[in-house]
């Protein structure tokens, strides 16, 4: 792609999230909403093969369908109130919101497109697809948190951490594995979100940096087959191990950054005197534990066959990798300094 028309894309997206973060009125965050939209689009169809087109669309029909019912939310709540504040809605456009957002996000069970789309587009596209996008979108439910109806809210979650979970089994594709974690991951946040929003959005931050930590590693592994992770310890084994332990941060096992989040949505639920939801919740993440610990097992217990053909690949010339370092070392080292985030 055209470097100039590559940094207009960008700067769009940028523009889009900022734009939504910022407005105060619904038109200008359906607006923010529409530019990333749009924004992204020419990024999926970078590479021209017929699945990047068929993503392309499929993304843009599903945004394109929720964005018209935040629309349509947002003008029936001005026409029962006579209000266009971000912060203000009734009880039925509310609801509709909700579920537009939720879409956006793709939250079960609006999250037939997400595996599909992340499938069909690059690794880089698909970082930005699975961290940058979902901001806006976020944001908006975050400052609107206090409105959100309980049963809604708890129904989707535990929907998407069970769909998360149980979709992620038997895919062999990483991409794919990638976006049901994805979908687990924001259950969770969606689940506490009328609780602690904090919380909430703290859970997001971690899954930012986790997300991307990963996808940035794939990349640089030129990996996105299960059969490619198997053989990468011979060409690359300080990225194997971390992307190893990547897995194991984004399953939550404890020592990682990705234990924080669930330790503090557990507890919370826990003084919620919500110890039912907090136990289902828990059993049912045990689903994706069993697909990220398969990952760790094939990239590390099992040895490929052709090991001394791939050890020529440490001859030629090393890669700079200082920013994927840099996003590593935050994936799996931010547990201890989660009560100075926090406290922030």
């Amino acid at each position: 792609m055209n470097p100039l028309a590559l940094t207009i894309f960008l700067l769009s997206l940028a523009i889009g999230t900022t734009i939504t973060l910022s407005s105060f009125h619904w038109l200008l965050a359906w607006v923010g909403l529409e530019i990333n939209t749009l924004a992204i689009i020419p990024l999926m169809t970078k590479t021209p093969h017929p699945r990047a087109i068929e993503a392309a669309t499929k993304y843009f029909l599903t945004q394109a369908a929720a964005s018209a019912l935040i629309l349509f939310s947002s003008l029936i709540n001005a026409w029962q109130t006579g209000e266009w504040n971000s912060n203000s809605l009734s009880d039925l456009p509310m609801i509709t919101f909700s579920i537009a957002i939720m879409m956006k996000l793709g939250l079960a069970p609006l999250h037939f497109w997400m595996p599909e789309v992340l499938q069909g587009i690059s690794l880089p596209t698909g970082m930005i697809l699975s961290t940058w996008q979902k901001i806006a979108p976020m944001m908006l439910l975050l400052q609107t948190s206090y409105l959100l109806n309980l049963n809604l809210t708890i129904t989707l979650g535990l929907t998407s951490i069970l769909i998360g979970g149980w979709g992620g089994i038997g895919q062999t594709q990483i991409r794919k594995i990638m976006a049901f974690s994805s979908i687990g991951h924001l259950g969770w946040m969606i689940i506490i979100m009328k609780f602690s929003p904090q919380l909430s959005l703290f859970n997001f931050i971690i899954y930012i940096i986790m997300t991307a930590a990963m996808f940035m590693s794939l990349n640089a592994m030129s990996t996105t087959k299960m059969s490619q992770i198997s053989t990468s310890w011979s060409k690359n084994p300080a990225l194997s191990a971390s992307i190893m332990l990547i897995m194991l941060s984004l399953s939550g096992l404890p020592p990682l950054t990705g234990f924080a989040p669930k330790l503090l949505i557990t507890l919370e639920l826990v003084k919620q005197e919500a110890t039912l939801l907090a136990s289902v919740t828990m059993l049912v993440s045990l689903l994706a534990l069993f697909f990220y610990l398969r990952l760790t097992y094939i990239i590390t217990l099992t040895l490929s066959p052709n090991t001394p053909n791939s050890m020529l690949i440490w001859r030629t010339t090393p890669k700079l990798y200082s920013p994927i370092a840099v996003m590593n070392i935050l994936a799996l080292t931010l547990l201890p300094l989660t009560p100075t985030i926090l406290l922030l």
